[in-house]
């Protein structure tokens, strides 16, 4: 059984596309359909469940995909150190983060580290905070950056930094002219919030209340730009992260008032799937990330 076969078949399942895996390994669709079929009858066992829209890795696909990942990454990490080279099973990193990672920070990161390892590159998008933790769990990325990152299964979390939460609202606002707010000053404002079954919105409005902040929710968002418009636009105040709001801040479309008392965090996490190995490259960028310059927001908290 050849290690390009078995190249296929993860780039198949990572990319959970027999086009997009194809493209990876640099063959044709049908090659990468037939290398896979190839497999299955060399084991005389189905790995992927054709009959599903979109299709399921079987229970025998997915103990061969963990075993023959392994096996293409050391393979390939034995190669380079045997010829000498700087190539590794890491050169290209792959990260999902949460939209309101700020992004200059991300983009310096990332100059960093091409500078420190130009034989690698990062590729970063940026999703929901769910799919963020689908793409991990999957393999389908290296890293994954969340907020309130402790206690979900399958991830292993390192701490990365953590984020004053302030009170946004428009620069006309009342509590705008205020150096700092209380909880209790937000008792009856009307609040856009997080979607009520995201993390980061279950975790700031239960903080809220045991803080005695009984806000009247008007509206929820997936994400935190919906939420910035909609504060800008005079639907009432939010509570978010000070980084994500600094280009609002220096345009002057928003306020960011900080609380007086009992100052209220976001965690930020670098989280990968439990049990996976870290190469080289993607313990660099780990290391670039957590020892970066970072927003003077963050620094702050």
């Amino acid at each position: 059984m050849q290690i390009d076969a078995l190249k296929i078949y993860c780039d198949v399942v990572r990319f959970r596309s027999f086009s997009r895996g194809a493209e990876a390994s640099g063959v044709l669709q049908a090659t990468a359909s037939q290398t896979v079929h190839r497999l299955e009858e060399h084991l005389g066992v189905t790995l992927i469940d054709r009959s599903c829209r979109p299709w399921e890795l079987t229970a025998e696909g997915k103990v061969f995909y963990d075993g023959s990942r392994e096996i293409v990454e050391r393979y390939h990490e034995v190669e380079a150190a045997v010829r000498g080279t700087r190539a590794a099973v890491d050169s290209v990193i792959r990260v999902a983060a949460i939209y309101s990672v700020n992004l200059r920070d991300m983009s310096q990161c990332v100059q960093r580290f091409s500078k420190l390892r130009p034989q690698a590159r990062v590729e970063i998008e940026y999703l929901h905070p769910e799919r963020v933790c689908e793409r991990v769990l999957n393999d389908e990325v290296n890293l994954g950056i969340i907020s309130f990152p402790q206690g979900r299964p399958g991830l292993a979390v390192i701490p990365w930094r953590e984020e004053p939460m302030v009170v946004a609202c428009q620069p006309r606002h009342p509590l705008a002219k205020q150096k700092t707010v209380t909880f209790e000053q937000l008792a009856g404002e009307p609040y856009v919030g997080f979607d009520a079954e995201l993390v980061v919105g279950k975790k700031v409005e239960r903080h809220l209340r045991s803080r005695g902040a009984d806000v009247k929710p008007v509206l929820r968002f997936d994400n935190i730009e919906a939420i910035k418009r909609a504060v800008e636009a005079g639907s009432g105040v939010s509570v978010l992260p000070l980084p994500s709001v600094e280009h609002e801040l220096r345009l002057g479309t928003l306020a960011a008032v900080p609380f007086a008392k009992h100052p209220f965090v976001r965690p930020l996490g670098i989280v990968y799937r439990r049990g996976r190995k870290l190469y080289a490259n993607t313990e660099a960028f780990i290391e670039v990330l957590r020892n970066g310059n970072g927003s003077a927001a963050a620094k702050k908290g």
